[in-house]
């Protein structure tokens, strides 16, 4: 599975910069492609409703967030999005290159698998953050 350049520039933007707030990736014939791109001021809100209900994506979010010590952090999580009712080929694709194309983005600090959006919650992600 080949990833296209502009993914890891852009997820370098996302890093280094804060260009954006999440990034939505897809495969398309054997590469992974950048799908959608979240806005600085978007919320995790807007990135649950840009993932499709039907197909499978991977994604990062900056999650943004303040310490118990009231200082402001940010951290990235990387998500595979694998909803229940997307074809079973395309699940396959997904689970069997995720780890190659997660390789590619240096700087994730954490990582969900989610198949319908209650596991990936703002909830969910908001407690992993801080555990650590």
């Amino acid at each position: 599975m080949a990833v296209r350049d502009e993914c890891k520039l852009k997820f370098l933007e996302l890093k280094a910069k804060r260009n954006y707030r999440f990034i939505t990736f897809k495969i398309e014939e054997q590469e992974v492609v950048i799908d959608k791109l979240g806005k600085p001021d978007s919320t995790y809100e807007d990135f649950t409703g840009s993932l499709p209900a039907d197909e499978c994506r991977y994604a990062v979010f900056d999650f943004d967030f303040i310490t118990d010590e009231n200082c402001q952090k940010s951290k990235i999580f990387f998500i595979a999005w694998s909803p229940d009712i997307s074809k079973v080929r395309s699940k396959m694709v997904y689970a069997s290159s995720k780890d190659r194309f997660k390789r590619e983005l240096d700087g994730i600090q954490f990582e969900l698998q989610a198949t319908d959006p209650s596991e990936m919650s703002f909830d969910i992600v908001n407690v992993k953050s801080r555990a650590f």
